[in-house]
């Protein structure tokens, strides 16, 4: 019989849901299959362990960690301003 009000779980449902989505989201975007012999940035080869360590490799961990970093510098900029640049 339908009552009009949500379950007590249809807050935290909706929290699982919204992460397991973000979390197919992310791992449709790893690489998969065979990696390559040589990073397709700086021509230098890839070591095999790391070829079996991560599925689908395409750089060399020196070029890997400057995406990394790049990356991850645009990941915490606040687009909205801080309170008090706001309140100006």
């Amino acid at each position: 019989m339908a009552t009009g009000w949500a379950n007590d779980d249809a807050v935290q449902e909706q929290i699982d849901a919204t992460i397991n989505d973000a979390i197919k989201r992310v791992r449709s975007r790893l690489p998969h299959g065979p990696g390559l012999l040589r990073c397709e940035e700086c021509d230098a080869a890839i070591p095999e362990a790391r070829r079996k360590a991560v599925p689908g490799v395409r750089l060399c961990v020196n070029c890997q960690e400057l995406r990394d970093g790049a990356q991850a510098g645009n990941a915490g900029y606040n687009r909205r301003g801080s309170k008090d640049s706001q309140l100006r």
